[in-house]
């Protein structure tokens, strides 16, 4: 028996599905290593598709007060460099002062930790001994970096200079051409699918520009809130970890972490008492509260629904693939496969599997529902045909 199973005395197969799932696994595993391959082209790529996503709205305003549109999209990026350049002005700013009071804060941590592994060794039978010997290999590690690790250091920096420069390269071009590359999209397909076209690329430009634009807002309002909180307790650095902490909130999940964790590391080496990171904990556990249930479903918007635990998986598998950049990427680009899914009937339920909407009821009830309504209005006609015919 062939693994092939005739249709059609012709031409017509039908595969098995083990060699189905054997070629789907196949083309996945080729996909992924092509976009691990490849991704010091096609991260900036996606960057800037999505930055001049964001940025089209401005450049077709300035187009629409009779302004010519090279000059339009130049006078937008310019205006979108000074505004981050500023913002990275005062962080390394901040960076610069915070570098030179590294080696002493290092050195407090030390002494809390060492107290900390004296009581524990007390109270759980650890030994001292090599719990101390780690933290001072870690205290040496933090204040000391290898030549190769600073030649690694430089060659990422490097790296992030070069990408950071053909960015706004891609984006003139894709503002320039944006008319060009969406006709493009157009001719691929027949003209039958043309209306369903324009339905996705309208709704993926929509669902990309609100999700970038609220997470720029949320950003400064997190941010607001963040310095306003650590200069209220006095804590050292306040503008640089609340920034950090905003830039931090952007990536899903994982960010919200990292970015509590820092200010409670500098209360911890900075205050006399241990109640400045209690304190730290619990405003920034406020903050967030507002943030998930105020901030990003009035701001960020509803039109990325994406149920939380495909976004975990995407974030923890953009991470594996693409390091932080595709931990911001992730969220995005599965809201833009949700878009496309939904259009496609085969494709459907993976969008709705991929969504946040649970349904009300099972369909094979809404069917039943459905159904007995049909026959009770049917009933309640055939009576009332009877009783005028009786009359």
């Amino acid at each position: 028996m062939t693994p092939f199973s005739k249709v059609d005395k012709n031409t017509s197969y039908v595969l098995p599905l083990y060699i189905k799932i054997t070629i789907i696994l196949i083309g996945f595993y080729v996909l992924i290593n092509m976009l691990s391959i490849a991704q010091d082209i096609i991260v900036p790529l996606i960057f800037s598709v999505m930055i001049a996503v964001l940025l089209h709205p401005i450049v077709n305003f300035f187009v629409r007060i009779k302004i010519n549109r090279v000059v339009a999209i130049i006078f937008t990026l310019l205006l979108t460099f000074l505004i981050t350049a500023t913002i990275a002005v005062i962080i390394f700013r901040q960076l610069g002062e915070f570098g030179k009071s590294w080696p002493l804060l290092v050195d407090k941590l030390t002494l809390m930790l060492n107290e900390a592994t004296n009581w524990a060794s007390r109270y759980f039978d650890l030994s001292p001994w090599k719990v101390r010997q780690w933290i001072t290999k870690a205290q040496e590690d933090a204040l000391s970096f290898s030549n190769d690790e600073v030649g690694q250091t430089l060659f990422a920096v490097g790296n992030w200079i070069m990408i950071m420069l053909l960015v706004p390269v891609y984006v003139f071009i894709l503002l320039f051409y944006n008319k060009l590359l969406i006709e493009f999209i157009h001719r691929l397909f027949a003209s039958r699918d043309q209306k369903r076209i324009s339905r996705i690329i309208s709704e993926t430009k929509t669902v990309i520009h609100s999700y970038l634009a609220g997470l720029i807002i949320e950003a400064v309002i997190v941010a607001v809130l963040n310095i306003t909180v650590l200069l209220f307790l006095d804590i050292e650095y306040a503008i640089l970890l609340g920034i950090l902490g905003a830039l931090l909130n952007v990536i899903p999940y994982i960010g919200g972490i990292v970015a509590v964790a820092l200010p409670m590391m500098v209360a911890l080496a900075t205050k006399t008492t241990s109640l400045f990171a209690f304190y730290v904990l619990l405003f920034y556990t406020i903050i967030q509260i507002i943030d998930n249930n105020l901030i990003v479903p009035l701001i960020v918007s509803s039109k990325v629904k994406i149920n939380a635990l495909f976004a975990i998986i995407v974030v923890i598998a953009g991470n594996s693939l693409w390091g932080v950049s595709g931990m911001f990427l992730s969220i995005p680009l599965l809201a833009v496969v949700k878009v496309v899914f939904d259009h496609f009937g085969s494709l459907k339920p993976w969008g709705f599997l991929l969504g946040d909407t649970l349904p009300t009821m099972p369909l094979k009830t809404q069917s039943i529902i459905k159904n007995g309504k049909q026959n009770l209005y049917c009933k309640i006609e055939a009576f009332t045909f009877n009783i005028k015919k009786f009359k």
